[in-house]
């Protein structure tokens, strides 16, 4: 990106730090799909049911939520190059832990140590490209940066499978390794080490209530199925996690700097955008682990297959981000989420009628359409819980943001595993016709909870659009 205010030295330092921050956007978001198409083969390996590892995909994007919310302060008090070298560090350690681990449990706990070091990485990078680059090419700087992040769901399924058919499921964490490594030096040679002198106090007591509700509800939501908790645990440890949550919202009121002001939610457009956020991406959130698991435990896919199949839904999801704006502009948000959301839905539950028997075009064409919706979706939803916030609120509303869709996707994630949990214990698994009919019951419900989140986006004005300024076409879906 050329900048003719600045020397040349300047520049190159300004087009490595985008490179530096694209990586690591890319290292995160390969991370979050890779494991997707490989959990069928780490369940062998591990001596564990392929339809209960969901826990692997939980840990990692649940300790991602909890500590995004403190990355804005922790890159104020320790400088953006120290904390972008230490969560580049973690996230090596974490991937060598996931390649060393013997048990389900064990790759549970390295998965956290791997989200610790995730959940920094886009954050501080954008931080720091927001300090270093003039405003009027910060927006063109992340869309370069963005990039990275659309390629990592696209190749993430497919490589996943490769690895597992040619190496073993181990190498799909070893790759972050020489990556993370050449990172590291990078961050030390071309990342500014930005402070600043006066950091406000960290609202600890406002951050623990809230982490510690995230966790307590993901774990309720994921106890029958991946922890094998009794209903009584499930239901204290849920009665915990809302009465955190309602805690923290009454700190919050009181608190003169909290993490997230109340007052946010006085804007119309944030609450509703980030509700539909949270309740649409429950079911669409499990689509990513469902349909690998489908395509390989009742259809007989090989992983390289299955990682293939993906394709065609980060395809058509970046396909249609072109005709983002143009919808928007002619219809309104009301409309475009409304629609869209039923259409999600219905296509989420079509996967209901999936056989062996059907050819591989018959699966593609709605995995294609659902990613086409899908990208539609989360494009919409982000550039409407974001378009009428002021810069007063601007990096709060956009921290709550980055924090409700994490938690969206492990709380997916642990309910579509619950749902199918349940319905395995219903159908029974002794036969692939039991377990088919238990992945289509749970696709039909996951689908009919995300049309059910329809009704939030019906609470907006029906000509409600897109703010001057606002490109939907530009705003990522992480």
């Amino acid at each position: 990106m050329k900048i003719p205010s600045v020397s040349p030295k300047e520049q190159t330092e300004l087009n490595a730090l985008l490179w530096l921050v694209a990586c690591g956007f890319f290292m995160q978001t390969l991370d979050a799909t890779i494991v997707n198409t490989a959990l069928p083969a780490m369940a062998r390996s591990l001596g564990d049911s392929p339809l209960g590892m969901q826990s692997v995909v939980v840990a990692y994007s649940l300790t991602m939520a909890m500590l995004i919310p403190a990355s804005g302060w922790i890159a104020d008090r320790f400088g953006t190059r120290r904390v972008y070298v230490g969560a580049i560090s973690l996230f090596i350690a974490g991937s060598l832990l996931c390649a060393a681990s013997h048990s389900l449990a064990q790759l549970v706990a390295a998965r956290v140590v791997q989200g610790l070091g995730g959940a920094l990485l886009l954050p501080v990078g954008r931080l720091s490209v927001l300090r270093s680059f003039p405003r009027s090419h910060f927006l063109p700087a992340m869309s370069f940066v963005a990039i990275p992040g659309l390629i990592g769901p696209l190749i993430g399924p497919t490589l996943g499978g490769f690895l597992v058919e040619v190496a073993s499921w181990h190498w799909i964490f070893l790759i972050n390794v020489p990556v993370g490594v050449i990172g590291a030096i990078a961050t030390l040679v071309y990342m500014p080490d930005s402070t600043l002198e006066r950091v406000a106090r960290f609202d600890l007591v406002g951050y623990a209530l809230l982490a510690f509700g995230m966790v307590c509800v993901s774990l309720a939501l994921d106890g029958l199925s991946g922890l094998g908790l009794h209903h009584a645990g499930v239901l204290i440890m849920l009665i915990f996690g809302l009465a955190s949550i309602t805690a923290y919202w009454l700190h919050a009121a009181r608190h003169s700097a909290p993490l997230f002001s109340p007052h946010l939610f006085s804007i119309p457009t944030l609450s509703i955008g980030l509700l539909g956020n949270l309740f649409s991406r429950l079911g669409s959130s499990f689509m990513p682990l469902l349909v690998p698991l489908l395509l390989q435990v009742s259809m007989g896919y090989s992983p390289l297959r299955a990682g293939m199949m993906m394709l065609p839904v980060a395809l058509a999801g970046i396909t249609v981000k072109k005709l983002v704006t143009t919808l928007i502009t002619r219809a309104g948000y009301r409309r475009v989420l409304v629609v869209n959301t039923v259409l999600l839905g219905l296509l989420m539950a079509s996967f209901a009628l999936a056989t062996p028997e059907q050819a591989w075009w018959v699966h593609a064409v709605p995995l294609a359409c659902f990613g086409a919706v899908n990208s539609l979706q989360f494009t919409a939803m982000n550039t409407l819980t974001l378009k009428d916030l002021d810069p007063l609120h601007a990096s709060s509303g956009n921290g709550l943001l980055s924090m409700v869709q994490m938690l969206a996707i492990s709380m997916g994630v642990a309910t579509g595993g619950g749902v199918l949990a349940a319905f395995t214990g219903l159908f029974g698994s002794g036969s692939a016709a039991q377990t088919l009919a238990a992945f289509h019951a749970t696709f039909a419900c996951m689908g009919l909870i995300t049309l059910a989140s329809a009704a939030i986006f019906w609470q907006l004005t029906p000509m409600e659009s897109a703010a001057p300024g606002v490109n939907p076409g530009e705003v990522t879906d992480h």
